[in-house]
C-alpha cells in the first residue's frame, strides 16, 4: 500500500516521491492512482521550484526559442529590430535591444518584457 502523502522536505523525500511517480506513471486520470500521481507531481514541482530554481532565459535565448516555435527566420525580425545588419548585431550579442525593439518584440512575439530587458549573457557571444 502507498505511504501517506506529506510535504517533500528532504532529498530522501524527493527521491522517494520521484520513485513513486515512476511506479504510478501512466495511471488513469480520475482513479485513486491517477489522483495520487497528480498530487505527487505537484509536491515535486513545489520542491524543485524551491531547491532548484531556474534562471530566466537571456533575451537572445528567448527570441531564438520563439523563432523556433513560430518557424520564424531572422528576416522576420527585421520589422521588429531593424535592418538585416541590426538583426545580426543583436542576435550575435554585439548590440543590446533598445526600448523600441523590446516593445515591438513583446507586442508581436509575446515575449515577456521582463525577460527582454535583462542583460544578455556575454560569455555566450559568438
Amino acid at each position: 500500500m502507498a505511504t501517506e502523502l506529506k510535504p517533500i522536505r528532504t532529498k530522501a523525500d524527493y527521491k522517494n516521491a520521484l520513485a513513486e511517480v515512476e511506479r504510478l506513471w501512466g495511471a488513469k486520470s480520475g482513479t485513486a492512482k491517477g489522483d495520487r500521481l497528480d498530487v505527487l507531481a505537484t509536491l515535486i514541482d513545489a520542491y524543485e521550484a524551491k531547491h532548484y530554481p531556474m534562471d530566466p532565459p537571456d533575451p537572445i535565448e528567448a527570441i531564438q526559442f520563439r523563432m523556433e516555435q513560430q518557424g520564424l527566420s531572422r528576416k522576420d525580425l527585421e520589422p521588429l529590430i531593424g535592418t538585416r545588419a541590426r538583426v545580426a548585431e543583436v542576435m550575435n550579442r554585439r548590440r543590446s535591444l533598445s526600448i523600441d525593439m523590446i516593445r515591438r518584440l513583446h507586442e508581436q512575439l509575446g515575449i515577456s518584457a521582463e525577460i527582454l530587458i535583462r542583460p544578455t549573457r556575454e560569455d555566450e557571444a559568438a
